[in-house]
């Protein structure tokens, strides 16, 4: 089961049956979400669409924006865990376009499938690039470094805009603004990860 850790958490579940509450909680507001939106969304839809007393869910969230800043948390987990798999698939020499590519994919196929996944952004970008700035160090044997981490929050912010842009064009993301993405990233993560030219 995911650990959902999450500071806008009132409490963290211990036990396994207030964990599986919490998930259904969580899997309620996602669906919601995606049926109504955020500024429709209610803690007490929540709470019936879950199948638990709205005191369950105050037990957890003071509010809404709570609740969304939690599964906002639990899905950045959840891509997290989906790229570190992905990866630990592809060649331990892939290079950086490869790795990265294989980030952009999982981050698509999660808008296109998983409930809430769209209609929920992380605040700030921030954790999203730090997080991503950890998995291409790991993988290429680079330092953390303060311009690689801004090199990846100016990536993650570019992207995300193109990202919008490209699932309000088309449900399953517009192709060619898909496409666009990729083109961007790589130009510009290549001043940052490519090796420096040798002298001529």
């Amino acid at each position: 089961m995911d650990d959902v850790s999450s500071p806008s958490l009132r409490r963290t579940p211990v036990q396994q049956r207030s964990a599986e509450r919490l998930a259904r909680i969580l899997d309620a507001c996602a669906e919601l979400l995606d049926e109504t939106g955020y500024e429709e969304l209610t803690t007490s839809a929540v709470a019936d669409r879950a199948g638990v007393p709205i005191g369950s869910v105050y037990r957890f969230f003071p509010n809404k924006r709570a609740l969304a800043d939690a599964l906002a948390a639990r899905n950045l987990d959840d891509f997290t865990g989906r790229v570190t798999r992905r990866l630990a698939a592809e060649p331990a020499q892939a290079g950086w376009r490869r790795i990265l590519d294989s980030m952009l994919a999982e981050y698509v196929a999660m808008m296109r499938t998983v409930p809430g996944f769209a209609q929920v952004d992380f605040e700030a970008n921030d954790p999203v690039a730090a997080r991503l700035c950890d998995i291409l160090a790991e993988r290429l044997s680079l330092p953390v470094t303060a311009s690689l981490q801004r090199s990846c929050l100016v990536a993650v912010e570019a992207a995300d805009a193109l990202l919008q842009l490209a699932f309000r064009a088309d449900p399953e993301g517009d192709a060619a603004l898909l496409a666009e993405t990729r083109t961007l990233l790589h130009a510009y993560l290549s001043r940052s990860l490519d090796p420096p030219s040798a002298p001529g």
